[in-house]
C-alpha cells in the first residue's frame, strides 16, 4: 500500500509541477496544435496551443511508479513492465504522428495504414511477451491464453489448441489494444474530455486489481474456489499501483488540460491511454469488461461508424450534425464545458456499472 500511495503522489506532483515547464518549452519550439478547417469553427481559437502533452503524463507515470518502488524497496513486476511497454510503445506511434502534423502544419500526420501498422507492431510484441515471459519462479507466463469476461471464461481456453490457440489469442489482444487506442484517440476532441474519462477508468481498474489482490488464490485451494471465488492474477497489487499512478499523473495534467486548455495531450497521449486501458484489461483478465470501462470512448467511436455507414447507405444523409459525437452537441449550441462534464458523468456511470458487475460476479460464488 505504501508503494501505491507513494507512486500515485509522485506522479501527481511531477505532472502538476512539470506541465507549465513543458508548456513554455513547447511554445518556444513551436509545438502547437493544428486545427482542421472542417471541424467546429469555435476551435480555431485553439490554434497554436501546445500539444504532445501526453509526453508529460507518460514521464510522470514512469517516474512515479519507479520512484514508489524505490521508496518501498519493492522490485517491479513483469505484468506492470509489460503494460508500461505498451503505453510507451503506443505513445511512440502517436509521437511520430504528432511530430509529422507539427512539421507539415496540417491535420494529417502518419497515413491511416501507417499508424495502424505501428500500433500492430507494438500490440503483437506486447501480446507475445505476455504469453511467453514467466511471471514467477513456477515458470507460468504472465497471462494464460484464455479469453475473459469478468474473469477467465473456461470454455474459451485456447491452450488446448496449441500454437493455433496462441496465435488466435495474440490476434484477440491486438484487436483489443488497437480498438481501445483509436477509441480514446477519437474521444480526445474537447478540453479535458479524454483525460477526465480515463481518470475515472483508472479508478475502476485500481479497485478491480486491488480487490483481486485481496482475493488471490491460495496454494492448495479447491478447484471450485480457484475457478470462481479467487483470482489467479499475476501481481494484482502492482497493477493497482500502476492504475493509481496513471490516475495521479492524469489528475496533475488535467489541472492544465481543462477548459480553456493550456496544453493538449495529442496522439502521443491518447494512444498511450488506450494502450493503458487495454493492457490493464489483459493483465486483470477482464477483456470483455473493457466494453463497459471504456463505454464512453466506444460510444463516441460508434457515432463515427454510424455516421459514415448511414452517409454511404443514404447517399449523403447524416444522423448527427457532426462526428465524433461531442461535436454534434457543440453544433447544437452546448457549451464545451457542459459537454465535457456530462460526458464525464456518462463515463463514470459506465465504470460504476463495470465495477458493480465485477463485484456482483464475485458475490454469486462468494
Amino acid at each position: 500500500m505504501l508503494v501505491l500511495l507513494a507512486s500515485a503522489a509522485i506522479a501527481l506532483l511531477v505532472s502538476l509541477l512539470a506541465t507549465p515547464l513543458f508548456v513554455r518549452g513547447f511554445t518556444r519550439i513551436g509545438w502547437g496544435q493544428f486545427i482542421r478547417d472542417d471541424g467546429p469553427q469555435t476551435h480555431h481559437v485553439k490554434r497554436g496551443t501546445p500539444t504532445m502533452g501526453g509526453l508529460i503524463f507518460i514521464v510522470a507515470t514512469l517516474v512515479g511508479y519507479f520512484g514508489g518502488k524505490l521508496i518501498g524497496q519493492d522490485p517491479p513486476t513483469w505484468p506492470v513492465l509489460l503494460v508500461l511497454l505498451l503505453i510507451v510503445g503506443m505513445g511512440a506511434v502517436g509521437f511520430v504522428d504528432d511530430f509529422l502534423k507539427i512539421s507539415n502544419q496540417r491535420s494529417l500526420g502518419l497515413g491511416g495504414w501507417a499508424k495502424v501498422a505501428g500500433q500492430l507492431v507494438v500490440s503483437v510484441l506486447f501480446s507475445v511477451l505476455a504469453i511467453t515471459v514467466p511471471a514467477g519462479p513456477d515458470g507460468r507466463p504472465v497471462v494464460d491464453v484464455t479469453i475473459s469476461g469478468v474473469r477467465d471464461i473456461p470454455w474459451l481456453d485456447l491452450a488446448p489448441w496449441g500454437a493455433v490457440g496462441g496465435i488466435l489469442f495474440v490476434l484477440w489482444i491486438t484487436i483489443i489494444n488497437v480498438s481501445a487506442a483509436n477509441a480514446v484517440n477519437v474521444t480526445d476532441g474537447l478540453d479535458g474530455l479524454a483525460t477526465g474519462s480515463t481518470i475515472v477508468a483508472m479508478v475502476g481498474y485500481a479497485f478491480i486489481a486491488f480487490w483481486q489482490s485481496n482475493q488471490s488464490c491460495r496454494p492448495g485451494g479447491s478447484a471450485e474456489e480457484n475457478l470462481y471465488r479467487c483470482y489467479e492474477i499475476a501481481a494484482p497489487l502492482d497493477l493497482a499501483t500502476l492504475a493509481a499512478t496513471l490516475c495521479g499523473a492524469l489528475i496533475g495534467f488535467l489541472w492544465w488540460n481543462t477548459s480553456p486548455a493550456q496544453i493538449f495531450m495529442g496522439d502521443v497521449g491518447s494512444l498511450a491511454l488506450g494502450g493503458a486501458l487495454a493492457g490493464l484489461a489483459v493483465m486483470t483478465d477482464t477483456h470483455l469488461l473493457l466494453l463497459l470501462i471504456a463505454g464512453l470512448p466506444i460510444i463516441v467511436t460508434g457515432s463515427v461508424i454510424v455516421q459514415r455507414a448511414y452517409f454511404k447507405a443514404t447517399g449523403g444523409k447524416r444522423v448527427f450534425l457532426m462526428t465524433p459525437l461531442h461535436h454534434h452537441f457543440e453544433l447544437k449550441g452546448w457549451a464545451e464545458v457542459t459537454i465535457v462534464v456530462r460526458f464525464w458523468i456518462i463515463a463514470g456511470l459506465f465504470v460504476a456499472a463495470a465495477v458493480g458487475l465485477f463485484y456482483f460476479e464475485w458475490t454469486i460464488h462468494g
